[in-house]
């Protein structure tokens, strides 16, 4: 059942489903909750499944014209806070990502573990930020179609491109509904986000690091090679996946998750 929650004035949109342990799974850039569809549904079988709109995305409002991760955390927590939820295993894809470091460094307290999902602890770099202000331009002049025309197939390796086409139509249908005063506060967010590296590598929280070896948007020798595993960390690594794992190899995707929730919640007994 969707449902929703009044969060600085504006809605927060949410889904709850199944029982157990509670996952929260967070969408990236350009998706809404209903980009885990498929993939949440056998989570469920095992697990609790909280899936939120984050603020400028589906179903939920817009809160102004910066969206930083930490207000975006700050919304995910007024969630968690009205399920009373105390602890939740965080799971961010890409942006989603962005979002669940912000989470650890205001409320490490609140976690039972957290996932980066095609995600990185990076600040933006020079190239990137003038990505991001292109993309903003474009939404600007009414040429968002652009935007989703070419991001979202990008976002799946190049030799899935053929056999995951309405896995890639279905995530274009979600881009285009994304709000432009959503999109531009988005972006806005992302260009001002602190390096994590630190905050990441000092964690004592269990983190789980999926990267796909063929993703477009994350370089995964080069990345791999910059940020450094927490001591309780791990990596997982999908071999034919871009930036898509959850639909580009969801079978994997979904058991690196899952064995990764039930062990840290249910640590052997010494």
């Amino acid at each position: 059942m969707i449902k929703s929650i009044q969060f600085k004035k504006i809605n927060i949109r949410f889904s709850d489903k199944g029982k157990g342990i509670p996952v929260v799974l967070l969408h990236g850039y350009l998706e809404s909750l209903n980009i885990w569809d498929d993939f949440s549904s056998s989570l469920t079988q095992h697990c609790r499944v909280i899936r939120i709109d984050l603020p400028g995305h589906g179903g939920s409002g817009i809160i102004g014209e910066t969206h930083t991760m930490a207000l975006i955390a700050e919304s995910v927590k007024a969630v968690m806070d009205h399920l009373k939820l105390d602890k939740v295993y965080l799971i961010g894809h890409s942006m989603g990502g962005y979002v669940t470091l912000a989470f650890l460094e205001l409320f490490p307290e609140r976690l039972n573990g957290f996932s980066l999902f095609h995600a990185h602890p990076l600040s933006d770099t020079p190239e990137t930020i003038v990505k991001r202000e292109r993309e903003i331009n474009l939404v600007l002049e009414g040429r968002k179609d652009m935007i989703c025309n070419v991001n979202i197939p990008n976002a799946f390796a190049n030799d899935n491109l053929d056999k995951l086409k309405e896995e890639v139509e279905f995530a274009k249908e979600i881009a285009r509904q994304t709000p432009d005063k959503g999109i531009v506060a988005t972006l806005n967010g992302m260009m001002v986000r602190p390096d994590r590296r630190k905050l990441l590598a000092g964690t004592s929280s269990p983190f789980l690091w999926i990267l796909g070896k063929k993703d477009n948007y994350i370089p995964y020798e080069t990345i791999i090679e910059k940020v450094g595993l927490p001591g309780n960390g791990k990596l997982v690594t999908l071999e034919n996946s871009g930036h898509q794992g959850f639909m580009e190899e969801k079978g994997e995707s979904q058991k690196a998750i899952l064995e990764f929730v039930l062990k840290h919640s249910h640590p052997p007994k010494r």
